[in-house]
């Protein structure tokens, strides 16, 4: 039996559709340390910060070239008018052929320029070294930046659950409202409340959609994915508040592991090395070269010849520019001091500021702990009494919320202790890309 095209499309629609919330029902669950991993793997900021390291690693093997011997060759062809020649004693003697060739090979060595070209090299590794430090600080920022838009993708979801049970409680409160106002035992004003208070919780719940939508996205994004690519992040346990770090021996870490510092100390070395260089140009530059010339002509009596020359170059006056130079790098090595403390006075600040926020987070968790279920019964005893005509809608009501709101504070307290705890970690210095692989999301040990 031969099918039509129409026919074939149609049940290709229908095998999708059927097929699409299956898949995505059982898409592959994404945990923090390997979404981490593969983010700092294809991030394209990540890339272009190696590719910066690869470019200095080549500057450093041009730099280094002046230490090793350069090797010149040149040939020439000549084509003549006339042939070279001479009088001797009244007769005419060639002493060169009208048409010839020419080639030589020359080899230059230097041999010391006080350190000159050496310093050049010196100041080239720092440099790459300073990139491959940009290039780790890059990475941990975006290892960082994923890491809070995985508990902020996790938080959304809680959101959501928070505000389907809201709904659920609240269409459970409408259907009992119903049913008491059809026994005339309430007024209609507590039906039209809970109506009302029912329609702004399915207003919640659509926005708290929305927001997880966003959010994963954005994590989609980071990833390299299509923006609607199903996200199942694998949830991530709060444990118990910890006993809060020392804030000077957090301080003293971030001086000593922060990417930021660390680039300007090879930088400040790296400037050093070329003051160095700099300083060379006043003094002279000794090398040895040698080499073989030939020369085609059938006239002379050897046609090529070897050469050694051992000599020295110095440059008398350039204008000023060594002197210009030397004052230049004065000012770069200045400004780099200046810079550094301001660096650690920031660093300072930003490690103050997310110990507070992680201290904060702690007694958030603590006080929060026991409020939902004290939420619930409070519930209960409101729903017993609105039953038995003892209480108001409105108590109901105010119960249902002051639980959506102990519930909705206990979750984001959990997820601020996590954000904080990453953020404390990453202003601290930290590898967040190595802590979340041995922890796999939990970070709060080695805050120490």
């Amino acid at each position: 039996m031969t099918l039509s095209l129409r026919t074939f499309l149609s049940a290709a629609v229908i095998l999708s559709v059927t097929f699409i919330p299956f898949f995505a029902a059982h898409a592959e669950r994404l945990t923090l340390s390997d979404g981490i991993r593969m983010v700092t793997e294809d991030n394209m900021l990540v890339k272009i910060r190696k590719q910066d390291e690869l470019i200095s690693e080549s500057d450093t093997l041009i730099a280094r070239s002046g230490l090793l011997p350069h090797v010149y060759g040149t040939y020439s062809q000549n084509y003549n008018e006339k042939q070279q020649g001479t009088q001797i004693q009244g007769q005419s003697a060639y002493t060169q052929q009208q048409d010839f060739y020419a080639f030589s090979l020359r080899a230059q060595q230097l041999l010391w320029d006080f350190k000159g070209v050496l310093s050049i090299y010196e100041a080239s590794k720092k440099i790459q070294e300073a990139r491959h430090l940009e290039y780790k600080r890059t990475r941990n920022y975006v290892a960082l930046s994923f890491a809070l838009g995985y508990f902020d993708l996790l938080e959304s979801e809680k959101m959501i659950t928070v505000s389907e049970k809201e709904t659920e409680m609240l269409s459970a409160h409408l259907t009992m409202a119903k049913n008491l106002y059809t026994e005339g035992v309430i007024t209609k004003n507590d039906l039209l409340q809970a109506d009302v208070r029912l329609s702004d919780a399915r207003q919640k719940l659509l926005a708290a959609k929305n927001i997880r939508k966003i959010t994963a996205s954005r994590l989609n994004t980071m990833l390299g994915r299509p923006l609607s690519s199903v996200l199942d992040p694998e949830e991530i346990p709060v444990r118990a508040p910890e006993p809060p770090i020392d804030l000077n021996w957090a301080m003293a870490k971030a001086e000593k592991d922060r990417y930021e510092i660390r680039m300007v100390d090879v930088t400040v070395d790296a400037i050093k090395f070329e003051e160095v260089a700099k300083k060379a140009e006043y003094y002279p530059r000794f090398f040895v070269e040698g080499g073989y010339n030939y020369l085609r002509n059938k006239y002379a009596l050897y046609d090529g010849s070897w050469s050694v020359m051992g000599g020295m170059s110095i440059n008398l006056f350039s204008g000023g520019a060594t002197l210009a130079g030397l004052d230049k790098i004065r000012r770069e090595k200045d400004k780099l001091t200046i810079e550094r403390r301001k660096l650690i006075d920031d660093i300072r600040f930003e490690v103050e500021r997310y110990y507070l926020e992680l201290t904060s987070a702690r007694e958030k968790v603590r006080v929060t702990k026991d409020a939902t279920s004290q939420a619930e019964e409070n519930l209960r005893i409101n729903r017993v009494k609105y039953r038995e005509g003892e209480g108001t809608a409105t108590d109901v009501v105010d119960a249902i919320t002051l639980l959506t709101v102990a519930e909705t504070n206990h979750y984001r307290s959990q997820y601020e202790l996590l954000r904080a705890e990453a953020n404390l970690i990453h202003a601290m210095g930290r590898d967040l890309v190595e802590v979340y692989k041995e922890l796999n999301g939990r970070v709060s040990e080695h805050c120490q």
